[in-house]
């Protein structure tokens, strides 16, 4: 997992790059291979934003999300994207699901028309 870190109108610093890279590691059991996350932090109007961008293969996610604490919106942020992906999945297998089910016959027998088609003097005793 590649994680790319931007700030626009704020310092940067150790700490915040590690609380970063620590709240991306969440995501590694998302996805597997090669993915991208890029970070973007800022601040406007005396509030702090976090974006995230997460990009694959075949996925794309973007969150955005903003606190009065830089370190909430990580999580703020995280968690939308998480949110994201769980749903993704969902949709995916109850896809899935419906097609199998869609595709499945149904049949109906009158227990009273079991036994019709068969002669019961041929039918051997069980005991």
């Amino acid at each position: 997992m590649n994680v790319t870190i931007t700030f626009k109108h704020m310092e940067h610093t150790p700490a915040l790059d590690e609380r970063i890279r620590e709240k991306s590691k969440k995501l590694e059991r998302y996805f597997h291979g090669n993915s991208n996350v890029k970070w973007t932090c800022y601040t406007k109007e005396g509030k702090h934003f976090s974006e995230v961008d997460v990009s694959g293969a075949r996925f794309s996610y973007h969150a955005s999300a903003g606190s009065d604490n830089l370190y909430k919106s990580f999580d703020l942020v995280i968690g939308k994207i998480e949110r994201q992906v769980e749903k993704k999945q969902q949709i995916g297998k109850d896809h899935i699901h419906h097609h199998a089910e869609k595709n499945k016959e149904v049949v109906i027998l009158d227990p009273d028309m079991a036994w019709t088609d068969h002669d019961e003097d041929n039918l051997g005793d069980a005991g």
